[in-house]
């Protein structure tokens, strides 16, 4: 099957193409560019992006997004005459040149912003109250004691910006040069540009907010709106620049680089605050757009939304559309650009770059502008009535009883009163519940690249390695899945092009066995950590597309193995076994308060309809089949009132009325899709890195000497999962340094570390809590992971 580019399905010619032969693909040098894919499903691609209907309605009524007519995609570094009011054999050499000379570049800030932060009420409150001194920290070098005012000016030096369009049409040229020695293609959504020119008509500003994975995350979204005539946004980058004149020249293009935050100083810390909070209002207040960086799922940290929220409630602007920003790569740079970085550091993270040749593809999706005053509405957004996870897992842990796992997750542990001293309760949440809609809004319309795919098959599927045919039937199959659950694909051509450029890219990190007499290669991973976990960074985004079937994949998982232990058959698992829709719903209820919410689940809705609707979803794929009880079949339920394990038969005369009412339920049993039981094991193996990760946490909770700080209970933490994932099958991909962060915040909501303030209150430590230093109760932490994980 080819997959073109165009409007429609593929040509009768091209359903059943002759078997291609592939050549030896370490020399496999791909020229020709990827076109883009087509949905398989219909005419029109897949509409991605659109926002929340439960907490934004009215600006989901604003249908900003059309799918029809489709304008298509177009490739920004494809720039040639046509783009160009000019004609001629000297324009066709200076094209770029003369296209960045022709976009349109919309008027700054017309007044000093620096001025109008200083004499702002918030900044002007501060320093009247600060009676302190600080001391600031410079290239190594101490600083002298300064009063309140010069530590304020040392703030101001950082937030004096202007877009000067001399300046911004020479770097968007040599942009324009440099991205094209390092991708093949940047793909940009026609039709979300147009969304983006219509929410620019409605007169709010607007916000974009993004996930960043490198330092081109920064350059790469007001590049785009620039080439397409928008207003191009002021960036607020927290790189930090390793020299003034660099600071200097970034300032003239709209990027700000903010100091970082000072730690460990109340006063110094709530002035920062004021004086960011204050030039943010100001951008919003002129009618600019801003473009900002979302918070991790992990860092705890809105402190972005809360200035948003805080120059909404001040009445400096009306209203703020805010905009969703999804950037995939084929394969991220190597080099980012992190941290402070001297100009020679910089130059020669540069031709590390180049040396390293074109990174595959990129896509960019703009999500569909909200308005924030509609999501900060109290009966908009629900946030409110959450309950600890401690009170709502931990009785299923340690006594096993359900009734607590009815319910929500409170939002407020993942902001400690410590970030936002001065807000108030509701308000901490409300950021957390937006900075959540958020992370859920890009994950959701981020494009699913061909070295994603691959990946996620080799890891979770051909771990012990493939024949390249099969690979590429595979690879067929996850596209169609992954198109019919409504995402979006960012690549194209036909099927051996796409798995050939995936694989080539992939290539530092697999095994190719030539074999004799055959023209079909074996692929398989390489089981070094780092080719483990550069795999396995390309996985979050599959993991993402079928979290719904994951779960209930897993809560299925568990069941049989229990009704294995119960059935005295060890760990052997039965398959022909009829399965409760409660018992089931329950697995997958206690999976999802385990498992991170930020990113993964809807923030919109609950986790008990979303573990029914995980129990739903397998009958969709085929994984589960729609059983009738037959008379005297026995079926595995949960007698919820004894809190006992009991096999029950249909025809049993002892059971009263009202018990037979309380056991009408559907019963499922495993069925026979089109991919067989792989498909299922297929679905398990996504959340075990996770679950094996917590799992093993739980294995060196014995060994952690606590109380240590966050960092370094973090580091020592990744440090045992090395020692510990070297000591089996080597599955390092639950050693990265996001998945152990996860494993701690999981701990901390959980109950099993605790928050401990030293005595000088500077640093904040962790500890193990008096419960889980109890042996007996690790084990049942560790025994209710397990039964989750897939072996």
């Amino acid at each position: 099957m080819l997959l073109e580019e165009g409007g429609g399905p593929p040509s009768p010619a091209h359903k059943q193409p002759p078997k291609p032969r592939l050549p030896f693909l370490w020399r496999l040098k791909m020229r020709k560019k990827l076109k883009t894919i087509p949905s398989v499903l219909g005419i029109f691609r897949p509409v991605v992006g659109r926002c929340c209907h439960q907490c934004t309605p009215k600006s989901l009524g604003w249908k900003l997004l059309q799918p029809s007519p489709s304008l298509g995609f177009r490739d920004l570094l494809s720039i040639n005459e046509t783009h160009t009011r000019y004609r001629g054999w000297l324009v066709r050499r200076l094209c770029g040149l003369a296209f960045v000379w022709g976009c349109r570049v919309d008027p700054g800030v017309t007044t000093d912003i620096a001025e109008q932060v200083r004499s702002s009420e918030r900044v002007q409150k501060m320093l009247s109250s600060a009676n302190s001194v600080f001391e600031v920290s410079d290239q190594q070098q101490q600083r002298p004691m300064l009063n309140t005012r010069g530590q304020a000016s040392h703030f101001y030096s950082h937030v004096e910006v202007s877009i000067s369009p001399m300046l911004l049409r020479v770097a968007s040229w040599m942009l324009l040069k440099l991205l094209s020695f390092l991708f093949c293609n940047i793909q940009i959504n026609l039709n979300q540009v147009a969304a983006l020119q219509r929410a620019t008509e409605m007169g709010a500003p607007l916000v974009f907010l993004f996930q960043q994975q490198c330092a081109f995350d920064y350059v790469l979204i007001p590049h785009i709106l620039f080439c397409h005539n928008l207003r191009v946004p002021y960036t607020v980058c927290h790189l930090q620049p390793g020299s003034c004149w660099f600071r200097l020249v970034l300032q003239r293009l709209g990027m700000v680089c903010p100091p970082p935050r000072p730690e460990g100083d109340a006063e110094a810390s709530r002035l920062y605050e004021a004086i960011m909070t204050s030039f943010i209002s100001v951008l919003l207040r002129e009618g600019q757009s801003v473009s900002l960086a979302l918070p991790g799922a992990h860092q705890q940290r809105p402190e972005e939304l809360v200035r948003l929220q805080e120059a909404l409630r001040d009445g400096c602007v009306p209203d703020v559309s805010l905009v969703p920003v999804a950037i995939a790569y084929d394969l991220p740079p190597q080099h980012a650009l992190r941290g402070q970085q001297s100009p020679w550091s910089l130059c020669w993270s540069l031709a590390s770059l180049l040396w390293e040749g074109r990174r595959g593809s990129v896509r960019i999706h703009f999500a569909q502008a909200f308005s924030l005053k509609e999501m900060c509405e109290s009966s908009r957004c629900h946030v409110n009535g959450g309950r600890p996870l401690q009170e709502l897992l931990l009785p299923s842990i340690l006594d096993k009883s359900s009734e607590s796992l009815f319910g929500c997750t409170s939002v407020s542990s993942m902001s400690p009163t410590s970030r936002c001293p001065e807000s108030p309760p509701s308000e901490r949440e409300l950021s957390i519940a937006l900075s959540l809609h958020l992370l859920h809004a890009t994950s959701t319309c981020t494009a699913i690249m061909s070295t994603a795919l691959v990946s996620c098959l080799l890891l979770h599927k051909h771990r012990e390695g493939v024949r390249l045919s099969q690979l590429c039937r595979d690879v067929l199959w996850l596209l169609e899945e992954v198109v019919f659950r409504n995402r979006d694909v960012g690549f194209g051509g036909s099927l051996p092009e796409v798995v050939c450029h995936a694989v080539s890219l992939l290539q530092p990190h697999l095994h190719l066995v030539q074999l004799p007499h055959t023209a079909d290669p074996l692929l398989a991973p390489r089981s070094s950590r780092t080719a483990i976990l550069a795999l396995a960074g390309r996985c979050p985004l599959l993991t993402h597309v079928f979290i719904m079937e994951a779960v209930g994949a897993c809560a299925v998982l568990a069941t049989l193995c229990e009704v294995a232990a119960c059935g005295g058959g060890g760990s052997e698992v039965e398959f022909d076994v009829v399965l409760s829709q409660d018992e089931l719903s329950e697995r997958a209820l206690q999976l999802c308060h385990l498992l991170p919410a930020a990113g993964y689940f809807p923030p919109c809705q609950s986790p008990y309809a979303f573990a029914l609707d995980a129990v739903d979803s397998l009958v969709h794929c085929g994984v589960l089949v729609l059983e009738e009880q037959p008379q005297g079949q026995r079926m595995y339920d949960y007698w919820k009132r004894e809190k006992v394990l009991i096999w029950s038969s249909a025809d049993d005369g002892d059971l009263s009325d009202s018990d037979c009412e309380k056991q009408e339920t559907r019963c499922y049993k495993l069925g026979q899709p089109s991919q067989g039981p792989e498909l299922f094991f297929f679905l398990c193996s996504l959340l075990s890195v996770q679950l094996r990760a917590l799992s093993w946490a739980v294995e060196g909770l014995e060994f952690l000497k606590s109380p240590l700080p966050e960092p370094d209970c973090v580091a020592w933490l990744q440090s045992f999962l090395c020692d510990r994932a070297s000591w089996g099958w080597r599955r390092y991909e639950s050693t990265s340094a996001d998945v152990v962060r996860a494993a701690v915040h999981t701990f901390i909501d959980l109950g099993v570390l605790e928050r401990l303030e030293e005595q000088a209150g500077v640093r904040v430590l962790l500890g193990l809590s008096p419960l889980f230093q109890q042996p007996e109760n690790r084990k049942k932490l560790h025994r209710f992971i397990e039964q989750f994980v897939y072996k």
